[in-house]
């Protein structure tokens, strides 16, 4: 029934950033009196090699060195009296490159891209969302787009090495509390860390979609942006991109949510109520009975439905499933976000089962009451073959959400933490299977 593609996506390390080198405060005062100390003409040979060796590797490579160097810059009490090359030296020394998928590239989703123009008939163009993670296992959100044909074929476009940043912008303390918010007793700390953890992120127009890279910016997910599960939610005839994605600190992790509409300018936020206790959360990419309805794990166990008014705050999880077969036993869980047919919701699930083995599934809830039950899969739908059960973590297949083309189901999926392959389904025979 399921057929893998032979398009594969693995880590590229070329693909590097420029990242502003954090060094305390009594070193990178020594640092730059080093540099200050510096005839004009030793700082124009060394900042010559400098640009020699890493220019081409970077788009807008001077401006980064510049920003970097305005970083430090208070620690220079006569800095308007220094040259420009100076400060671009300084600048580099509080540069480094980082790879942002040196160790590994998975668990990808994929949604339609906004813009469907220019497209030959029956294609679909898409925007896949992936975890990047890079040294010290740091993980970050890349972004691919691509075609997907009339015959229901992954043609991914061309990507450049480079990757970029965007600009954060902090949003204000009123439009926090007040509007996104509304909720009373928060302490100093508590409000603190929601003026850290939501802000808004814009990415230059010149750079393409697939140089653009979301990395942690904020204190609650400096562990890593992990796992981000998108899907185009429709509301009253107009659509939003939605993210769930888990923020980790290096001791506890949290749910937040990505909102964009163009993959240009993203808004992050955090999720509240007394359900969000788990990782993988996954939205219905519509309103049910005027209620947004999200799946997830509250126990790292069982699966859990849940509706709400607020998409940021939800409460009262039910148990939708538990592990009842074998390959199971250990846990389950969504690969990402729900596909709408007339017979119901599809639920593309993962599996945990003996040897920690990681299998994708599939399961079918009723259209107006997802709550319920129609089917579930008696056997798993992707398991990973000889090929990809080596990797980072062994023996795991994993999606974040899959995309409907031409009665095509197309599950891209991420095996053993490393790499990433595609699968397809035709739909009608995934839910006869469902159905029975």
């Amino acid at each position: 029934m399921i057929k893998k593609l032979t398009t594969k996506l693995i880590p590229d390390p070329k693909r590097v950033v420029l990242m502003f080198l954090q060094l305390n405060k009594a070193r990178t005062k020594r640092v730059i009196q080093m540099v200050l100390s510096l005839e004009e003409a030793e700082v124009q040979s060394i900042l010559g090699n400098v640009f020699l060796e890493f220019y081409k590797r970077h788009r807008c490579f001077e401006e980064i060195l510049l920003s970097n160097y305005l970083r430090v810059e208070k620690f220079i009490s006569f800095s308007d009296l220094l040259s420009n090359d100076k400060k671009l030296l300084i600048g580099a020394y509080f540069s480094k490159e980082y790879s942002i998928s040196s160790a590994a590239l998975f668990n990808p989703s994929m949604v339609p891209h906004p813009d469907q123009t220019k497209l030959e008939k029956a294609s679909l163009r898409f925007v896949m969302s992936l975890r990047a993670t890079g040294e010290r296992h740091l993980s970050s959100i890349e972004f691919r787009e691509g075609i997907i044909d009339k015959n229901s074929n992954i043609h991914l476009k061309k990507n450049s090495r480079f990757s970029n940043f965007p600009q954060k912008i902090k949003l204000h303390r009123d439009d926090i509390l007040s509007k996104k918010f509304k909720y009373t007793n928060k302490t100093k700390a508590e409000i603190r860390d929601l003026l850290d953890s939501n802000y808004v992120c814009n990415f230059s127009e010149e750079f393409p979609l697939g140089e653009r890279v979301l990395f942690p910016n904020s204190k609650s997910e400096c562990g890593g942006m992990e796992d981000a599960r998108f899907v185009r939610f429709v509301d009253k005839n107009d659509f939003t991109y939605f993210g769930t994605y888990t923020a980790y600190n290096g001791r506890t992790f949290r749910t937040q949510l990505i909102e964009t509409k163009d993959f240009r300018k993203f808004e992050i936020g955090t999720l509240h109520g007394n359900s969000i206790q788990d990782k993988g959360m996954a939205l219905f990419p519509r309103k049910i009975k005027n209620k947004c309805v999200i799946t997830s794990r509250q126990d790292g166990e069982n699966m859990f439905l849940m509706s709400s008014d607020d998409i940021y705050h939800w409460k009262d999880a039910k148990v939708m499933k538990i592990p009842e077969r074998p390959w199971e036993y250990i846990q389950v869980g969504n690969c990402g976000s729900p596909i709408e047919t007339k017979a119901g919701w599809i639920l593309i699930t993962h599996a945990v089962g003996p040897m920690r083995k990681y299998v994708i599934s599939a399961m079918l809830l009723d259209l107006e009451d997802p709550f319920k039950v129609i089917g579930s899969l008696k056997e798993p739908l992707i398991q990973p073959n000889e090929e990809e059960r080596e990797g980072y973590v062994p023996n795991v297949v994993y999606s974040c959400g899959s995309i409907v083309h031409k009665g095509n189901l197309i599950i891209p999926y991420a095996f053993s933490d490393s790499a990433c392959g595609f699968a397809r389904v035709k739909i009608s025979e995934l839910l006869k299977k469902l159905k029975r």
